[in-house]
């Protein structure tokens, strides 16, 4: 069986050396580079199963190694792990935003060490499985051509990201690093009023896109991004998404069809908050939630979620469903919602 390799870029020659140590006598095979340039070039050349990459380094910094790996399809799938002194929140969150999948902070033990990589290698086995289901949707979705083949292409050559519950994707105000398309798991979209109260604006869930409006209109974001629960991600870079539009007409189509829908979709949200009842408004949110087969769906969200989707207090909500489950039209059961009466939920009166 051929022993997994592990690139150490690190310019502290007592840390790659002990690090380089522990790895072989766990059977690893280890390359090593003194400095960012030399890491960038020995991963293109030799592929590694996985990098351990300090931040802070001559030559090019952690963040310039993880930029141009990410930019070539034979390395951007390749785990990366920061190795860093700086545990400071914006120095984790800017890695995470650009792909990179954890963070050791110095100094690290050997247990430390050896578990991120046994995670992370078992993570990147389950991969496959995960693009398989994305992109078959994927092909029934938008059907066929050049333009298509590329993109799927495009999804297949991407690292899996997993993001955990409550992990913020990206915030209100940040430049689009890329489109962001989820493989499992969900995500919610909100704004901030200037009170702090949370206005949900849409939930993702697999094989969906986000992010779309953003890069289509080459803009900041205009909303954050959160996981809802764990989920894996992959994020398609800005500019070849845009390379893929300009060349292929097709793909350019299918985001715009993604972004009229959201658009669409922000807007009945608005007529909603301004003219409908408290029942119809929640009402109208489950049945959205529940997708294009609602009877019988059953809804994974939390009352603060479903109160800053649909405008109002989550003692409001938490009112509204009791008296939605007295009538039969839904049945709780713990956290979860199970629509039963989808029809009389789409006809609520106002």
């Amino acid at each position: 069986m051929k022993k997994p390799t592990i690139l150490i870029i690190e310019d502290n020659d007592d840390i790659r050396e002990s690090t380089t140590e522990i790895l072989e006598l766990a059977n690893y095979q280890v390359l090593t580079a003194d400095n960012g340039k030399m890491g960038v070039e020995i991963a293109t050349k030799q592929h590694p199963d996985l990098i351990l990459c300090d931040i802070m380094m001559p030559e090019l910094d952690g963040y310039g190694v993880l930029y141009l790996l990410n930019k070539s399809s034979e390395t951007a799938a390749i785990p990366f792990i920061f190795l860093t002194a700086k545990a400071e929140r914006i120095d984790m969150r800017k890695g995470m935003e650009m792909g990179a999948d954890d963070y050791l902070t110095k100094p690290f033990d050997d247990v430390e060490l050896l578990n991120a990589i046994e995670s992370r290698l078992q993570k990147k086995e389950k991969q496959q499985a995960y693009y398989s289901k994305s992109l078959e949707s994927l092909d029934n979705l938008i059907g066929h051509g050049d333009g298509m083949a590329e993109l799927q292409k495009l999804i297949s050559d991407r690292k899996i990201r997993n993001i955990k519950k409550k992990q913020v994707i990206y915030y209100e105000g940040d430049q689009p690093a890329g489109l962001y398309l989820i493989l499992n798991g969900r995500v919610k979209t909100y704004k901030l009023s200037e009170d702090g109260r949370e206005l949900l604006t849409a939930i993702y869930g697999p094989e969906e896109y986000f992010g779309v409006n953003a890069l289509l209109m080459t803009d900041s974001y205009h909303e954050s991004a959160e996981a809802v629960e764990d989920t894996a991600l992959c994020m398609l870079p800005k500019d070849t998404v845009e390379q893929l539009i300009n060349n292929y007409p097709e793909v350019g189509r299918e985001f715009i069809k993604i972004l009229s829908n959201n658009l669409k979709e922000k807007e009945d949200q608005l007529l909603q908050l301004a003219y409908h009842s408290v029942r119809k408004r929640m009402a109208q949110v489950l049945i959205r939630l529940a997708g294009n087969d609602p009877d019988g769906g059953v809804l994974k969200i939390s009352r603060d979620d479903l109160a800053a989707m649909a405008g109002m207090a989550t003692e409001t909500v938490s009112r509204t469903l009791s008296d939605f489950k007295d009538e039969g039209l839904i049945e709780k059961k713990g956290s979860q919602i199970v629509i039963l009466n989808a029809k009389k939920l789409q006809n609520m009166k106002n």
